[in-house]
């Protein structure tokens, strides 16, 4: 399955929604952008997505939120406390901003990831 990439617009609006939190770390996931917290992903884009990653209390009611869902990278294969941005949202960064926020808050709360050791592979 090919993604298709991010649109620009789409980039622009993460890009300027994560400045505001110079804490969270920047990078790539699957080619996408990402911000990451204690080692987890708090937010992301993928393909037309903006993607958050909520607390359970929050994911809850973000849900209630018209044109909220849950996202899916793959048809039928939710990933639990992650939702799709509803467009309208992305228009409000002041409503964006918040949401950001939690996820933030929440990456932050866990408790951090242990960096991957890279091993060498033997030929």
């Amino acid at each position: 399955m090919k993604w298709r990439a991010a649109p620009s617009e789409l980039v622009q609006i993460f890009d300027a929604a994560i400045g505001a939190l110079p804490e969270a770390e920047k990078r790539k996931m699957f080619g996408y952008p990402a911000a990451f917290s204690n080692g987890y992903m708090l937010a992301g884009l993928h393909q037309e997505s903006f993607v958050l990653r909520l607390s359970p209390a929050d994911y809850t009611a973000f849900l209630k939120i018209e044109g909220a869902i849950p996202f899916e990278p793959m048809p039928g294969r939710s990933m639990g406390n992650f939702v799709a941005v509803p467009p309208a949202m992305l228009q409000s960064p002041e409503e964006l901003q918040s949401w950001l926020k939690k996820a933030f808050a929440n990456a932050k709360a866990m408790p951090p990831k242990a960096p991957k050791v890279k091993t060498l592979r033997r030929k």
